[in-house]
C-alpha cells in the first residue's frame, strides 16, 4: 500500500515534465498509477473476500505514537477499486479531451494524480489522524482542480466555496476525531471498533462533529450548495471528484463508522433525515435544470443523500444495499458525466434546449448513455436495479423512511428520462447538431463504465459474496443481492418508482409552471453568499472597532490578555509561596537596579534616540546577569544582538521625528506604566510557576554528556544548536531568511545588490587625483557626514574583526562562540564600515547581493543534514573525522561545522540585507527626496538622527 502511495507521488511530480514532453498524451502513462491501485485491489480480492484485511504499519511520529497504519478491508477495498479504476479511465479520457490545447494541463494532470493518491491515503488509513491528513489533502487538491480555469471568476468562486465548506466541516471532524480517540484511548479504528465505547454526552458531541465533516464532504443538506457550483470544473474533474471519488469520501466515512457509532443517539436521525431530505430536494432541483451537467450535479446531490441515509442506517441489510449502491452510483454517474463532456466537446453546448438529433450521428454514444441512465433509474438488468431493490428491501420495516426513498426514486427516474430526452431527442425548430467523429479515447472510458454496470447486474450473486463481509460487521444479514428475488414488496416498489417517474416525465409540459413556482425562496448558493457576506461585514466591523492604527493600543490589549487569562490561572498555583533565593551575588541586585532604572526612564523619555539607548541598557544589563550566572556564550550573544539591534534602530530613526508626539496625555501614561508593570509581574510569576511545576526530570541535564559523546564538543550551547536540537536551528534559519526577504521586499524599488557605479553625488567633494583614501566610499559622502578618524579606525580594525568572527565560528564547538555569534560579529563589522563610508563603501566591502549569501547559508545547513542521511546516519547527525596531517599533526573535524558555517552565512546575509534596505536604500530615498526639493535631504536625516 505504501508503494502505491509513493507511486502516485512520483507520478504527480513527474506529470509536468511528461506533459512538456508529450503534451496531452502524457495522460496515458500517468493513468498507470491509478490503474496499479485498481490492479492491486483486484489481486487482494481473496484476502478480503471472507472478512479478512490487508494490514501494513510503518513508524512515523514516535513522540505522538502516530504510525502510518494502513488497513484495507471490504469497504476500503471497494473504494480502492473505484478510485483506481475510474481514475485511470478519466486520465485516458483526458488525453483527448484536452488535445485541442489547454492552459494548465501540466498542473491538471499532476493534481489529478495527486488527488487519487490522497484518496488512497484516506481509504487506506486505519489511524483517524492519518485519515484526516488524507481528507484535507483531497480538499486542497479538489480546490485546485475545481479552479482549473483560473482566468474565469466562476471557477475561482466555485473552488473557494468548495474549499470553505469542506474545510470547515473537516475542522469540525478533526475535533470529533480527537474527542473520539481520547474517549476510546486509541486512534486506531480497528482497535476502537473491537472494544465497547463508553456512552454519554461526550460521545454524542464527538459523533455530531464527525457527521458535520462527513455531510459537508458529501454535499448533504445543509452543505449541498457547493457541489452544483463546482460544475465550473472541467468535465473529467466532475466525473472523478463529484461522481466517483471526493464526494464519496463522506459516504465512506459514514459507512466506516456506522458499525460502531450507529447506535449513538443522534446518529440515525441525522443521517436519515438529512439524507432523505437531500434526495428529495436534489431530485426536484434536477428536474428544473436545462444544463445537462447541472442536471447530473443535482442528481448527484440527490443520490448522495440516498447513500448517506442507507449506509448510515447501521443495519446489516442496509449496509449491504449501501455498498451495492455505492458501486452502482460510481459506475453510472461517472459514465454520464463523461458522456456530457463528449456532447459539450462535439456540439459546443450543454443546454438541452439547443441539442437535437445527437442519437443519429453517434449510436454508440447513445447506447452508452442509455445504459448509464437506465442504471441510474433502476431499470433491470443493470446494477442500479439490483442496488435499488436491495435498498427497498432493507427498509420494508420503516414505512416513513421507505416512503421518502420511493419518492426520491420516482424523481430519479424522471430526471434520468429528462437527461436522455434532453441530450438525444429530436426537437422541432432546433437545428440538428452536425455529425462529428468521436475519438476512441473519449468513448471507451464511459463505455467501459456503462458496460461494467450492465455486467454487474447479472453478477449480483458474486457481488453479494464480495460485499457481505462488510454487512456482517453489523450482525447477521438476511437479504441477498440478486437480479431476480421473486415477487417481493421491493419489486413492487421498483415498478411503482419506474411508472411514477415515467408519468412525472410524461407530464413535464403541464408541470413546467409548477416546477418554476415550487422552489426555495433562497437557493443554497444564495444562502452561502449571504452567510459569507455577513461574516465579511462582521469582520469589517470588528476590524474597524479594534484596528485603530495605534500600536500602543494593540500592545496594551495583548498585555491585558496576558494579565487576565494566564495571570488568573497563575494565581491558583500561588508561586509566591515557594522559597526563592533573591540573589547569588551582591552584584546581581546592582545590575537589576540598573535595568529597572533604565526601563522606567525609557517609559518617560521624550526623544526616540534616548528611549532606544535606555532600552539597550536593559539588554546589556540582561547580558551582565548571564555573565554573573556563568553563561559566557549567552552573554556574548546577548551583547552582540543588543548592539546589532541598536544599529538597526539608528538606521530606522533617520526617517522618524526626533521626538515622540505630545500624546499620550499624562494620565494615560500612568495607565500604560501600570499595564507594563503588571505584565512584568505576571511574566515573572509565570516563569516561577513553570519552573516550580516541573515533575519530570530536566532533559537538559543530559546535554553536557550528550555534547561530548555525540556532538564531540565541550561548548554545550553551541553543540545544542548545531547537533542536539539542530532541527530547531534549521527552522530559525528559515525564519531569518524569510525575515530578510520580507524587509527587503518592503523597502527596495530596484536591485538588492547595491549601488553601481560608485560616483560622487552632485555637490559632494571628490578626493584629488593620486591622493590615498582610507575608505574608497568616503569621498562620496557629503562633507558634514565624513569622519576621517572613523575612516582610519575602520580601515585598521575591519579585517581584524572579520578574522575574529572566523575565530569564533571555528572555535565555538569547544569555547564560547559559534556560527551565530561569529555571524553577528562579521555583521557588526559591515555595520561600522557602512556608517563610516556610506552605501558605496558597503558595496565595496561586499560586492554581491544578500540573496546569494542567504541562499548559500541555507543550502549548506540543509546540505549537511542531507549528507549525514546519505551516509547512513540520521538527518543533521554529527560525525567526527580524525586525520594526521603533515606539519600539523592530529586534526579533528566535526561535520556539524558545516551546519555552523551555514548559520554564519545566513546571519551575515540578514545583516547585509538590513543594511542595504534600511541603510543604503533609505539613503537613496533621502537623496532622491532632497534632489526633488532642491535641497540635500541627507543633512536633515543626519541631524534628525
Amino acid at each position: 500500500m505504501l508503494v502505491l502511495l509513493i507511486l502516485h507521488l512520483v507520478a504527480a511530480l513527474a506529470a509536468p515534465l511528461l506533459v512538456r514532453w508529450w503534451g496531452p498524451r502524457a495522460c496515458y502513462p500517468l493513468a498507470l498509477a491509478p490503474a496499479a491501485a485498481f490492479g492491486w485491489a483486484v489481486a487482494r480480492t481473496p484476502a478480503v473476500a471472507h472478512g479478512g484485511a490487508v494490514v501494513e504499519t510503518y513508524p512515523w511520529i514516535r513522540q505522538l505514537d502516530l504510525d502510518i497504519a494502513l488497513r484495507v478491508s471490504t469497504l476500503s477495498w471497494l473504494m480502492t477499486l473505484l478510485i483506481g479504476g475510474v481514475g485511470a479511465l478519466v486520465l485516458v479520457y483526458s488525453a483527448h479531451y484536452f488535445s485541442g490545447g489547454s492552459t494548465g494541463l501540466a498542473r491538471f494532470a499532476a493534481v489529478l494524480v495527486a488527488f487519487a493518491g490522497a484518496m488512497l491515503v484516506l481509504v487506506f488509513a486505519d489511524d483517524l489522524l492519518l485519515l484526516y491528513v488524507g481528507w484535507e489533502l483531497t480538499t486542497i487538491f479538489s480546490y485546485l482542480l475545481i479552479g482549473q480555469s483560473t482566468e474565469r471568476r466562476s471557477s475561482r468562486w466555485a473552488a473557494a466555496q468548495a474549499l470553505t465548506v469542506t474545510t470547515l466541516g473537516g475542522l469540525a471532524m478533526l475535533v470529533g476525531f480527537i474527542m473520539l480517540g481520547e474517549h476510546a484511548g486509541t486512534y486506531r479504528w480497528s482497535e476502537i471498533s473491537a472494544q465497547p465505547l463508553p456512552g454519554g454526552g461526550y460521545l454524542v458531541g464527538a459523533v455530531l462533529l464527525i457527521l458535520a465533516g462527513a455531510l459537508s464532504k458529501s454535499a448533504v443538506l445543509p452543505f449541498s450548495s457547493w457541489l452544483p457550483v463546482a460544475m465550473a470544473a472541467p468535465t473529467p474533474v466532475s466525473a472523478y471528484l463529484h461522481a466517483a471519488a471526493m464526494v464519496k469520501a463522506g459516504v465512506y466515512l459514514v459507512g466506516l463508522l456506522a458499525p460502531v457509532l450507529a447506535t449513538v443517539g443522534p446518529w440515525r436521525p441525522v443521517v436519515q433525515v438529512a439524507g432523505v431530505a437531500t434526495m428529495l430536494l436534489g431530485g426536484w432541483a434536477a428536474l428544473r435544470q436545462t444544463d445537462l451537467k447541472l442536471l447530473l450535479a443535482y442528481g448527484t446531490v440527490s443520490q448522495l443523500g440516498l447513500l448517506v441515509a442507507v449506509t448510515g442506517s447501521g443495519t446489516p441489510d442496509a449496509a449491504l444495499a449501501g455498498t451495492a449502491m455505492l458501486l452502482a452510483h460510481a459506475l453510472f454517474k461517472a459514465a454520464l458525466f463523461l458522456v456530457v463532456g463528449i456532447i459539450d466537446h462535439a456540439a459546443g453546448t450543454r443546454d438541452l434546449r439547443e441539442l437535437s438529433g445527437l442519437r443519429h450521428w453517434s449510436r454508440p454514444l447513445f447506447v452508452v448513455a442509455v445504459l448509464a441512465a437506465a442504471s441510474m433509474a433502476g431499470v433491470p438488468p443493470l446494477v442500479g436495479f439490483v442496488a435499488k431493490e436491495a435498498v427497498f428491501d432493507a427498509f420494508t420495516d420503516h414505512p416513513v423512511l421507505l416512503a421518502g426513498l420511493v419518492a426520491g426514486t420516482v424523481l430519479t427516474v424522471a430526471y434520468s428520462a429528462r437527461f436522455l430526452w434532453g441530450a438525444f431527442a429530436d426537437r422541432a425548430g432546433v437545428e440538428p447538431v452536425p455529425p462529428k467523429s468521436i475519438a476512441a479515447s473519449l468513448l471507451v472510458p464511459p463505455a467501459v463504465l456503462a458496460g461494467a454496470g450492465l455486467l454487474a447486474g447479472p453478477a449480483a450473486s458474486v457481488l453479494d459474496d464480495l460485499l457481505r463481509p462488510y454487512a456482517d460487521l453489523l450482525g447477521g444479514v438476511d437479504a441477498h443481492l440478486a437480479l431476480w428475488a421473486g415477487p417481493t414488496p421491493a419489486l413492487g416498489l421498483s415498478v411503482v418508482a419506474l411508472l411514477g417517474g415515467g408519468l412525472l416525465f410524461a407530464v413535464r409540459g403541464p408541470l413546467a409552471p409548477v416546477l418554476a413556482r415550487l422552489r426555495s425562496p433562497v437557493g443554497g448558493n444564495q444562502g452561502y453568499e449571504w452567510v459569507v457576506g455577513r461574516f465579511d461585514r462582521l469582520a469589517i466591523d470588528v476590524t474597524g472597532a479594534t484596528q485603530r492604527g495605534s500600536l500602543p493600543q494593540y500592545l496594551g490589549v495583548i498585555l491585558l490578555t496576558l494579565v487576565l487569562v494566564p495571570g488568573a490561572a497563575m494565581l491558583s498555583a500561588t508561586p509566591w509561596r515557594s522559597r526563592i533565593p533573591l540573589w547569588d551575588s551582591l552584584l546581581q541586585p546592582v545590575v537589576v537596579l540598573v535595568i529597572t532604572v533604565a526601563a522606567v526612564l525609557a517609559v518617560g523619555a521624550r526623544r526616540r534616540l534616548t528611549a532606544m539607548l535606555l532600552v539597550g541598557m536593559t539588554g546589556y544589563g540582561t547580558a551582565m546577569l548571564f555573565v554573573l550566572h556563568g553563561a559566557p556564550d549567552l552573554a556574548l550573544t546577548q551583547f552582540l544582538v543588543e548592539t546589532s539591534t541598536i544599529a538597526v534602530f539608528v538606521l530606522v530613526l533617520r526617517r522618524l521625528p526626533e521626538r515622540f508626539s505630545a500624546r499620550p496625555l499624562r494620565r494615560t501614561r500612568w495607565v500604560r506604566r501600570a499595564i507594563g508593570a503588571t505584565a512584568g509581574v505576571v511574566a515573572a510569576g509565570l516563569a516561577l510557576t513553570a519552573v516550580g511545576a516541573r515533575r519530570a526530570p530536566d532533559i537538559s541535564a543530559a546535554f553536557p554528556d550528550l555534547a561530548v559523546a555525540h556532538g564531540y564538543g565541550r561548548n554545550v550551547v553551541n553543540v545544542t544548536l548545531v547537533d542536539i536540537r539542530a532541527w530547531d536551528t534549521m527552522g530559525e534559519l528559515a525564519v531569518l531568511v524569510v525575515a530578510a526577504t520580507g524587509v527587503a521586499s518592503l523597502i527596495f524599488e530596484r536591485s538588492r545588490t547595491g549601488p553601481r557605479p560608485r560616483r560622487p553625488e552632485p555637490g559632494q567633494r571628490v578626493s584629488r587625483r593620486g591622493r590615498a583614501v582610507w575608505l574608497r566610499g568616503g569621498p562620496t559622502l557629503h562633507e558634514e557626514r565624513r569622519s576621517i578618524v572613523l575612516e582610519v579606525v575602520i580601515r585598521l580594525i575591519f579585517h581584524t574583526v572579520v578574522l575574529f568572527s572566523l575565530f569564533l565560528l571555528f572555535s565555538g564547538h569547544n569555547a564560547p562562540g559559534g556560527g551565530f555569534t561569529g555571524g553577528l560579529v562579521a555583521g557588526l563589522a559591515l555595520v561600522v564600515r557602512y556608517l563610516a563610508g556610506g552605501r558605496y563603501e558597503l558595496t565595496e566591502a561586499v560586492p554581491i547581493g544578500a540573496g546569494p549569501i542567504l541562499g548559500a547559508g541555507l543550502a549548506m545547513a540543509v546540505g549537511s543534514g542531507v549528507v549525514a542521511l546519505l551516509l547512513g546516519g540520521s538527518v543533521l547527525e554529527s560525525a567526527k573525522v580524525d586525520r594526521a596531517l603533515p606539519l600539523i599533526g592530529d586534526a579533528h573535524l566535526v561535520t556539524s561545522i558545516f551546519f555552523d558555517i551555514g548559520v554564519y552565512l545566513v546571519v551575515i546575509g540578514l545583516v547585509l540585507d538590513i543594511l542595504r534596505s534600511l541603510g543604503a536604500e533609505v539613503d537613496r530615498h533621502i537623496e532622491a527626496t532632497g534632489a526633488a526639493t532642491g535641497g540635500l535631504a541627507v543633512d536633515k536625516g543626519d541631524r534628525t538622527s
